[in-house]
């Protein structure tokens, strides 16, 4: 074993670790907001095995979009709305438990079957191409279609996020009649001109 190798292995079991205690803290923890700071170590973690596996802006888009918006957006969602409330007792939640437990023990013993009968042989071509032209070349080729419907899809819901937040939430008695294709606005107050200061 070289030492790029070893290298890789202490990488790859320190990730590992990380990404397994962070998510039993993400699970397991009480405190949502831990359990939220814990889901971007995991995301962290994700990143850094992109990275040993040469996928470096796969590794950086999981790094900016992952921990960078997702979890930031999860966070101020749990801030914002986070209320110390004491919850009803679930009835039977000893049984639900229970089949959860055994539920997640059958997907990981089959996970781990996965894994340990796929044949991982790898062929390393002698130049491989970096991860941004493979990427751009699934995207323009064999997932065309997919990626234009899901940019549509993203465009509906961004001006359907623009039209809801500019949408007033006034009582429906309140409502002035507004002409079609219109939203209703916040009056706005009236500015003093220079000739009114003059007249006083």
């Amino acid at each position: 074993m070289t030492l790029a190798q070893g290298v890789q292995l202490v990488s790859f079991i320190v990730l590992g670790g990380m990404m397994l205690l962070a998510a039993l803290g993400v699970v397991l923890l009480d405190n949502i907001v831990y359990s939220a700071f814990l889901l971007g170590g995991v995301f962290i973690s994700l990143a850094g095995m992109y990275i040993l596996l040469n996928a470096d802006f796969v590794a950086a888009a999981q790094v900016l979009i992952y921990v960078g918006s997702v979890n930031v957006l999860i966070l101020f969602a749990i801030m914002l709305v986070n209320k110390r409330e004491r919850f009803a007792p679930v009835p039977r939640s000893g049984l639900r438990q229970v089949l959860t437990t055994v539920v997640c023990f059958g997907l990981l013993a089959l996970l781990g079957t996965m894994v340990f009968t796929t044949p991982w042989a790898v062929k390393v071509a002698p130049h491989p191409a970096s991860s941004i032209v493979r990427i751009g070349q699934h995207f323009f080729s064999g997932f065309l279609l997919p990626f234009e419907l899901a940019s549509v899809l993203l465009l509906m819901a961004l001006i359907g996020a623009v039209v809801l937040a500019r949408r007033e939430l006034l009582p429906s008695s309140e409502v002035p009649e507004v002409p079609p294709l219109s939203l209703p606005e916040r009056p706005r107050p009236e500015v003093p001109t220079l000739t009114g200061r003059a007249e006083q």
